[in-house]
């Protein structure tokens, strides 16, 4: 007796246990399909908002396992391999977002230039100093300028989360922060800007120039306005990509180099014309026809050489600009002092500065008892006078 009554309760038991299973696996499966369906209809779900925080939720991408089968594959280092094995995931969640940044869609024409400064969750002192310096928002010659900070993620546990507290803090306070969930790193340049460009034409489409640069430069924005304000046949609506050009440039083979391509992710050896991206100055009608292009232009490592590629495929030229120096202000002498803030006046964007730095050169060219060229002009009076 006592035996049938343990083995009809264990019975019970297993049936009870499989139900719940059956339960399970029906809403897994559920969950399944509509991941599925969200994937491939290329829509978001918006899970939450709380002080302009919105999260959207994506499926989680999964690794293209053909790309094991692609010639040399295992030679390759393990940054190449993970390049190659998730290339095609160009959706990722949004943890901080600021739909509102440029007003509603149809008003972002008030913005006449939008500053898209890459910057990674580490780099609060460089945000901060350049909230108060080049990309302070403000009216200047009547326009206004505002500024986004994009971000993904770093490290992983809790000081991946200590991190993304730090942005989150820093967004309650400026309003000035996209950030999505994947991981920052070099060969996530690219995705972060498609991310961008993804969100501009959601949010901010009839705004009039961008600014697209790293957060480690020095931008004249004051200059850039002035700059843009001058092309009079231009106003956001037609076709401007300019900044440092680089033509005829192939791609490097060497493995020890930070900027090296194997044959596995670019078979020709030319890149299309680009200019460097620390800095970009470009029109919203170029940003938006980029972001287009990027819809059928297998992502690229490099973001800078890929913008190049998007632009070719759309064909348009990027141009030059003497006023925008990516690889530095080259000085011939050793003795000039090369923080000099005359050198910099009259400049667009030069690459690289400190913090400490850029807050100096910022407050340098905006001195009003700075004056550039004085002993010059003395020196010829000078000569003047002794030939007379």
């Amino acid at each position: 007796m006592f035996r049938r009554s343990r083995s009809r309760k264990f019975k019970a038991g297993i049936f009870l246990l499989l139900a719940l299973l059956v339960i399970v696996c029906f809403f897994d499966h559920k969950a399944i399909h509509l991941q599925v369906d969200v994937k491939n209809s290329g829509t978001q779900t918006k899970a939450s908002t709380t002080n302009n925080t919105y999260v959207y939720s994506w499926p989680r991408c999964q690794l293209n396992l053909s790309a094991g089968n692609i010639q040399g594959f295992n030679f390759l280092s393990n940054s190449n391999q993970n390049f190659l094995y998730y290339r095609h995931c160009c959706h990722f969640p949004m943890l901080l977002d600021i739909p509102d940044k440029c007003g509603r869609a149809d008003e972002s024409a008030d913005i006449f230039l939008l500053l898209v400064i890459k910057s990674s969750p580490v780099n609060y002192e460089r945000r901060e100093v350049l909230r108060k310096t080049w990309a302070k928002e403000r009216l200047h010659n009547g326009v206004w300028i505002r500024r986004i900070f994009i971000s993904g993620t770093m490290a992983a546990g809790l000081e991946k989360e200590r991190l993304n507290k730090l942005l989150e803090l820093e967004q309650r306070e400026y309003n000035d922060i996209l950030q999505w969930d994947f991981n920052e790193s070099f060969f996530n340049l690219t995705l972060k800007q498609i991310l961008f460009l993804e969100w501009l034409e959601r949010n901010c489409r009839n705004a009039r120039f961008l600014l697209n640069g790293d957060d480690d430069v020095f931008a004249n924005t004051d200059n850039m306005v002035e700059y843009l304000q001058s092309l009079k046949d231009n106003d956001g609506s037609k076709h401007l990509f300019t900044g440092h050009l680089i033509q005829n440039a192939s791609p490097i083979r060497l493995s020890s180099s930070k900027y090296f391509i194997p044959f596995q992710l670019h078979k020709s050896n030319s890149y299309p014309p680009y200019c460097g991206g620390g800095g970009i100055l470009l029109s919203v009608y170029t940003a938006l026809v980029i972001n287009k292009m990027s819809q059928s232009i297998t992502i690229f490592p490099i973001d800078d050489v890929y913008m190049g590629m998007c632009l070719a495929k759309a064909r348009l030229a990027p141009v030059s600009h003497m006023g925008v120096k990516t690889l530095g202000l080259y000085l011939r002498s050793p003795n000039i002092d090369k923080y000099d803030p005359c050198y910099f006046k009259e400049m667009l964007l030069v690459h690289r500065f400190d913090p400490a730095d850029i807050y100096i050169m910022w407050h340098g060219i905006h001195d009003p008892n700075l004056k550039c060229g004085t002993s010059k002009k003395k020196k010829k009076k000078k000569k003047k006078k002794k030939m007379a």
